[in-house]
C-alpha cells in the first residue's frame, strides 16, 4: 500500500512539474506577445474600426504585425471614410480589393516621420508605398497645423513599438496620373477645357515641367462664355485660348487648405496666375466651428460673381487640379 502510494505521489509530482514547464512556457510566449504594434494599436480604436479593416483587406496588417519598422501610419478616423463614401468598416470589407489596397499602402510610409518636426514650409514630398504625398507644417493664429494633400492631421505622433500614427481628417487618395494633362483629360466634366489646353498649346508646357496648380472650369462654365464644342475649340485662335487658359493656371503647388492656412485676418488674399494677372481668393466660413473656414471661392478680375469650387485637391504627380463652376475673366 505504501508502495502504491509512493508511485502515485511520484507520478503527481511528474505531472506537476510537466504542467509547470508548458505553463511557464506559455506565460513565457505570452510576455513576448507584443501587443502594441502598430496595426494592433489601430485596431484598438474604436474611432479607427473602418482603416484597420482596410489593413486587414489588403494584407499590409501582417506587414506591419511582423515587420520591425519603423512604419508611420496616417490614418483617416472613421468619419473621414464615412464622408469618402464607406459605411464604416463594413462598407471598406465589401469594397473593391484594389481601391482598398491602394489606399491602404498610399496611407503607409516606412519610417517614422513625426511631423510636427518638419520645417515650417508648404507641401514637403514625402514618398508612401503608394506614391508621393506633401506635408504642410504652418502656424494659422494661435494654432501651429499639419495638413497632407490638404487634409487635416488631428491626432498626431501616437506611438506604437514599431512606429507612430497620425489620424487625418480625410482620405487621401492615391493619384492615378504622373502628368497633370494626364490627370484633367481623365475628368469627363471638364472636356471642353482640357481641348483648350491642347489647341493653346499649354498642355506640353504643364506635362513638361512642375508643379502647376490648374483651376479648371467646367463644361457649363465653359459654354457660358461662348466655348461650346470641342470643335470650336479646335479652331479657335490658340492666341486667345492660351491668354484664356493661362488664367486658371498657378505656377506652384497648392491645395485649398494652402489657400486657408495662407491667408490672412482679411480674409482674403490674391493670387498670381500663369500670365501675371491675378486672382482674389476668398475664405468661406465653416458655419458648424466658429472662426474656421471649410473652403474658397475665386475671383478674376473681370469676374461680376464668386466662382466656387465644384472639386478639390486632384492630385497628379506634378501638380493639383480643382474644377470650379465658372471661368475666370480678365475683362466683363
Amino acid at each position: 500500500m505504501a508502495h502504491l502510494y509512493k508511485k502515485n505521489a511520484l507520478f503527481s509530482l511528474m505531472l506537476m512539474t510537466i504542467l509547470g514547464i508548458s505553463c511557464s512556457k506559455d506565460d513565457q510566449q505570452n510576455s513576448d506577445y507584443d501587443n502594441n504594434k502598430i496595426n494592433l494599436v489601430i485596431a484598438d480604436n474604436f474611432n479607427l474600426s473602418a482603416f484597420s479593416a482596410a489593413l486587414k483587406r489588403s494584407g499590409l496588417d501582417k506587414s506591419l504585425q511582423e515587420g520591425a519598422g519603423p512604419y508611420t501610419a496616417l490614418v483617416p478616423s472613421d468619419a473621414a471614410f464615412t464622408a469618402a463614401g464607406y459605411s464604416g468598416a463594413v462598407g471598406v470589407m465589401t469594397a473593391n480589393p484594389t481601391t482598398i489596397s491602394r489606399i491602404a499602402n498610399y496611407h503607409t510610409l516606412d519610417g517614422k516621420y513625426e511631423l510636427n518636426k518638419l520645417p515650417f514650409l508648404f507641401n514637403q514630398e514625402l514618398r508612401s508605398r503608394g506614391g508621393k504625398l506633401y506635408a504642410t507644417h504652418w502656424i494659422k493664429g494661435q494654432d501651429t497645423i499639419l495638413t497632407l494633400n490638404g487634409s487635416r492631421v488631428i491626432s498626431k505622433n501616437i506611438p506604437a513599438s514599431n512606429g507612430l500614427i497620425q489620424v487625418v481628417n480625410r482620405v487621401l487618395t492615391p493619384y492615378l496620373h504622373d502628368l497633370l494633362g494626364d490627370a484633367i483629360a481623365a475628368e469627363a466634366s471638364t472636356t471642353l477645357f482640357t481641348q483648350a489646353l491642347r489647341s493653346s498649346g499649354l498642355l506640353q508646357t504643364i506635362n513638361e515641367a512642375g508643379p502647376y496648380t490648374i483651376f479648371a472650369p467646367n463644361n457649363t462654365a465653359m459654354q457660358a462664355i461662348g466655348y461650346i464644342s470641342i470643335e470650336q475649340i479646335s479652331n479657335t485662335n490658340p492666341t486667345e485660348l492660351k491668354r484664356f487658359v493661362n488664367y486658371h493656371i498657378v505656377k506652384d503647388r497648392r491645395f485649398i487648405y494652402d489657400y486657408i492656412l495662407s491667408t490672412g485676418p482679411s480674409n482674403s488674399s490674391r493670387q498670381a496666375m500663369l500670365d501675371g494677372n491675378s486672382v482674389t481668393m476668398t475664405l468661406v466660413p465653416d458655419e458648424s466651428a466658429v472662426g474656421s473656414f471649410k473652403e474658397i471661392t475665386l475671383r478674376g478680375i473681370g469676374n461680376t460673381t464668386e466662382v466656387k469650387l465644384l472639386k478639390q485637391d486632384i492630385l497628379s504627380g506634378n501638380g493639383v487640379l480643382h474644377i470650379i463652376d465658372g471661368a475666370l475673366r480678365i475683362t466683363q
